[in-house]
């Protein structure tokens, strides 16, 4: 992402914003809500003076609209970001429009910002200049490859083939040359490949790979996990595999921070969950960091405590709700804490 221009006046104001990415767009689903006056170039039919009893006749052209946002529409398949509301600047004026929004983009955001929205797109600008990673899990017979997104690992490929037990030796060598290729198209030209699995498979796959696609192999990291899958992505995020690849993953640090949250939770320490509990920890000004599940982001009651931990120097983290940590967050009521010094308990009850 790339910020163009930043026009405030304390926490209101204008950002211009381009999308450089799918992460981008997926930021920016979280960045534009509804009531925020959004502009953008689009494309809108026309229709002529004379032609308004001939609608067919419309033509379609590229203008420049302001639209007051409705409702914000985003798919990691389609790879693009729908904004709808009312034309409130440009031509026809009162009418409703959708926005389509997609890597290239640029766009400008009016709005009362929260502290939460500048550190995400501090956070976006600062994600577009590290590497792309592809995480490689496989065993015999199975592969999964996935691409490290800023929400999430998105699943690209999922491969079945001969194990050679059973099936002949061959069809095992056809497998390992299918993963291998599709681990090069994922990577391109510049992402690094975390190959993992629970035994000697990938071993040999990267011997297929040092043979098919050599270049790849100064940007290939071996690592051991215990299953392929989701689970299998989970744990190459553990053991700090990407981390060592990059400097500081999103998704690995949402992993680290549940990891801490919940040994909190089990040695009744230094952490609160479920928004009585938080915000009665917010009163004390005990909160150092603030943990919410995007999907809550926007209610009332969340929008105000974030602005009272920010206010109290608390670092405020948004899970993605698409991953297995904002998961376990949701699990827990959406929104959790870890602390400076431990609350009396029993008074958020």
């Amino acid at each position: 992402m790339r910020v163009i221009k930043r026009n405030l006046r304390g926490d209101e104001g204008e950002i211009s914003l381009v999308a450089e990415s799918l992460d981008d767009l997926w930021h920016l689903k979280h960045l534009v809500s509804p009531g925020d006056l959004v502009f953008a170039t689009t494309q809108r039919k026309i229709s002529g003076a004379t032609d308004k009893l001939r609608p067919e006749k419309a033509e379609r052209r590229t203008v420049r609209l302001g639209i007051s946002v409705e409702a914000v529409e985003f798919h990691t398949y389609s790879n693009w970001l729908r904004i709808h509301g009312v034309i409130k600047s440009g031509v026809d004026v009162g009418s409703y429009h959708t926005l389509n929004i997609e890597a290239g983009s640029e766009l400008s955001i009016i709005k009362r910002w929260r502290p939460d929205e500048l550190q995400r797109i501090e956070e976006a600008v600062a994600e577009s200049n590290r590497p792309r990673v592809v995480l490689a899990l496989v065993e015999e017979g199975e592969a999964t490859i996935g691409v490290l997104r800023q929400f999430g690992v998105q699943t690209v490929a999922e491969i079945r083939g001969g194990s050679g037990k059973g099936s002949g030796a061959g069809v095992r060598d056809d497998f390992l040359r299918e993963v291998a290729d599709q681990i090069a198209n994922s990577a391109g030209d510049d992402a690094y490949v975390v190959l993992a699995g629970p035994g000697f498979t990938k071993e040999d796959l990267r011997k297929v790979m040092e043979s098919r696609h050599p270049d790849l192999l100064k940007r290939l990291t071996m690592d051991d996990v215990s299953s392929t899958g989701r689970s299998g992505f989970q744990e190459v995020l553990r053991r700090g595999t990407v981390d060592r690849i990059v400097e500081a993953s999103r998704i690995s640090r949402e992993t680290r921070l549940m990891d801490d949250l919940m040994k909190e939770i089990a040695t009744d320490g230094r952490a609160a969950y479920g928004i009585r509990e938080v915000r009665e920890a917010a009163n004390y000004g005990a909160i150092e960091t603030l943990m919410i599940v995007d999907s809550l982001v926007r209610r009332g009651e969340m929008e105000s405590l974030i602005r009272d931990v920010a206010g109290g120097r608390g670092r405020v983290v948004i899970f993605s709700s698409e991953f297995e940590p904002g998961e376990r967050l949701d699990a827990l009521g959406g929104v959790a804490a870890l602390l400076r010094f431990r609350i009396p308990r029993g008074t958020a009850s």
